[in-house]
């Protein structure tokens, strides 16, 4: 019988980033082996959307989320009640596995599934967090420096969301380092396993580099035939860290020397800002080109632009630096977070973030041609190792092993990265309380909404 698994986010919209991309490329990978996936997502509307022969996007009418109006969330109560949405299609699916990418509203499904405390469901899936960014650096760029913010979100992210999954998924060393802490001291033993995002290859790549397709840049942000073309492409939020990539661009349009242009490929809640800013002082010298929906448009970009430049320092994986590697752009980012998990000094200019910094690795590149051919041929090899498709079968085979294992077959699971260790006595009593308090809470939610 074909494994069937259903997955959860609510990061999701027309123009979302990296997440999406991932679940549009697991359910390719999918549809070629016969692997049945549903992907839940919240939507304007509740619809139904076939995504090929093996795969279905159920949309959940949700309304816009809080911090940024973009997004859309299911909340708690769309799963709670016995006829939700999210409940009729967890009934009628069956899936073996649930995988719930989310930390704030989608995580206490997790719990309730273990638990077994909604009474429409009369089976026990494996139930997987999968962890795309991290919770410190995401209340960091939306609440700001809040007094305790890092120890709430440890607290948080040890009792409320480690433990409602069976295992946990991550996408860098970077993300999992936050997991780490909160992996210490649980009664029951759980594993986390790091696996990275992946990459385009059929349409990123340095074979789209063109006079004709550099033309088409130049004209669009008004350079001519001598300007320094700097790309960078990714959504417009705050958590992107921007304030770097703007304030260098205008420093570098005082330059005497390169005429400096810049290219954003993307959309979001702080683009009218930037917009506004640039205006004022790099004048001209950015065009702000909004979300790209042709991937070949998109690789155009990337293929005949001079630097790629990605400043958030905390980015939990960066899928928009390795498609400029695959595409042979240069790339100037940060010398932390998840970009270092494939970018380093032999195939990148990694700096601290600083306009400083950041200015000399550019200036460096530009002015040594033949290290700058070398990264930039490193940097194709590397992205080779991290292609879509084998980077979602590798997520597929892990799923399927979960599944196998939970339903006792003898299945020898891939090394985790990790495990959760060991409580102490202390540790004991605070996890069997926290355990004893959320179950009532959650008995008593699910009773409420079941009325």
């Amino acid at each position: 019988m074909a494994l069937k698994t259903l997955h959860l986010t609510n990061s999701w919209h027309e123009t979302s980033g990296g997440i999406a991309t991932f679940y549009r490329a697991l359910m390719a990978a999918a549809n070629q082996r016969g692997h049945h996936i549903r992907l839940v997502v919240p939507g304007e509307n509740d619809r139904v959307e076939d995504a090929g022969e093996f795969a279905k996007i159920y949309y959940v009418k949700a309304p816009h989320a809080r911090f940024n109006r973009e997004y859309r969330t299911i909340y708690p109560s769309r799963y709670l009640a016995r006829g939700s949405r999210v409940q009729q299609i967890l009934a009628a699916e069956r899936p073996a596995l649930v995988e719930i990418c989310d930390k704030y509203t989608f995580n206490y499904l997790g719990a309730l599934l273990r638990l077994h405390l909604l009474p429409a469901l009369d089976f026990r899936p494996v139930v997987i967090g999968l962890s795309c960014e991290r919770m410190d650096d995401n209340f960091r760029a939306y609440v700001g420096p809040v007094p305790f913010a890092r120890a709430f979100c440890a607290a948080y992210m040890k009792w409320i969301y480690f433990p409602f999954f069976d295992h946990h998924i991550v996408n860098s060393e970077y993300t999992a380092e936050e997991l780490r802490a909160a992996a210490q001291g649980h009664a029951v033993d759980r594993n986390i396993w790091i696996e990275p995002m992946g990459v385009d290859l059929e349409h990123f790549s340095p074979d789209r580099r063109s006079p004709e397709g550099r033309q088409r840049l130049l004209h669009d942000v008004r350079g001519n035939r001598d300007s320094v073309l700097l790309l960078y492409a990714g959504r417009l939020a705050p958590e992107k860290h921007l304030s770097v990539l703007f304030e260098l661009v205008a420093r570098l349009a005082a330059d005497a020397k390169r005429d400096y242009r810049l290219l954003v490929a993307g959309d979001g809640i702080e683009r009218a800002r930037w917009e506004a800013f640039c205006e004022k002082h790099a004048p001209g010298r950015v065009a702000f080109l909004g979300h790209i929906r042709d991937a070949k448009d998109l690789a155009g970009l990337f293929a005949n632009a001079d630097v790629f430049v990605h400043p958030n320092p905390h980015e939990p994986f960066g899928i928009a630096p390795l498609e400029a590697m695959a595409s042979g752009l240069p790339i100037v980012a940060p010398n932390s977070g998840g970009v270092t998990s494939y970018a380093n000094a032999e195939n990148a200019w990694l700096a601290p973030t600083t306009i400083e910094s950041f200015s000399a690795a550019i200036d460096e590149l530009l002015a040594n041609e033949p290290e700058r051919n070398r990264r930039a041929q490193n940097a194709v090899r590397t992205a080779a190792n991290y292609r879509w498709d084998r980077v979602a079968s590798s997520f597929l085979d892990l799923y399927a092993q979960l599944a196998e294992a939970r339903i006792g077959q003898r299945v020898a699971l891939p090394p985790p990265a990790f495990s959760s260790t060991q409580p102490t006595d202390f540790q004991r009593a605070i996890s069997n309380g926290v355990s004893r308090s959320a179950e009532k809470v959650f008995q008593l939610a699910s009773a409420l909404f079941s009325r």
